[in-house]
């Protein structure tokens, strides 16, 4: 794979996936996919990995991908990745396409890359309960918010916690302002803290 790196705003790009590791000898990849849209897999388009503790992007060429059903992962190819211990490599990297390749989206539709990193607030207290860091795509869309407590020690202040992103419980989304809004049932914040 060519080392062709781009200074290029990570905020102008789609996460369509994360590379959770390898699959067989040949440099295959597994990726959890973030995206409803399978066509942002075809290989017509541009795509970009990045390295989870980098900002710079990375452009690579696919060369094939295929679904895997009830599982959300798609088997990819990149050009260059040719080797288990190539693959390896990629675990945790990040898998984009350009903003340019966003379809348009209904009323109380939006891109995970528009969600992340709003801030979260308890709709009836007003107080700020911590940031969207992700998005996972199941059978329900969860936000993964890591929790503002500046009353933990240092080590446990990077507590996450998973909420459905259903409108009873997120009915504020406000991309003007850079907040989210969450209604959370009784005892949601104690039960869904991630480690």
């Amino acid at each position: 794979m060519q080392n062709n790196y781009m200074q290029q705003n990570i905020d102008n790009m789609l996460k369509i996936g994360t590379i959770v590791g390898p699959r067989g000898l040949k440099g295959e990849l597994k990726v959890l996919s973030s995206t409803d849209f399978p066509e942002r897999f075809e290989i017509s388009e541009e795509h970009w990995i990045s390295d989870p503790n980098k900002s710079t992007l990375q452009s690579v060429k696919l060369i094939s991908s295929r679904y895997v059903m009830e599982k959300n992962i798609y088997i990819v190819r990149l050009q260059g990745i040719e080797t288990r211990n190539q693959a390896e490599l990629l675990r945790n990297y990040k898998l984009f396409i350009s903003n340019h390749s966003i379809p348009e989206l209904k009323k109380d539709e939006y891109h995970i890359s528009q969600l992340i990193n709003l801030e979260v607030y308890h709709q009836k207290t007003k107080k700020l309960i911590g940031i969207v860091t992700d998005v996972f795509t199941t059978g329900h869309d969860l936000l993964e918010i890591e929790l503002e407590n500046p009353s933990l020690p240092e080590s446990d202040k990077k507590q996450k916690f998973l909420v459905p992103f259903v409108y009873e419980i997120v009915p504020i989304v406000d991309l003007v302002n850079r907040r989210i809004e969450l209604n959370p049932p009784k005892g949601l914040l104690d039960l869904s803290i991630v480690k």
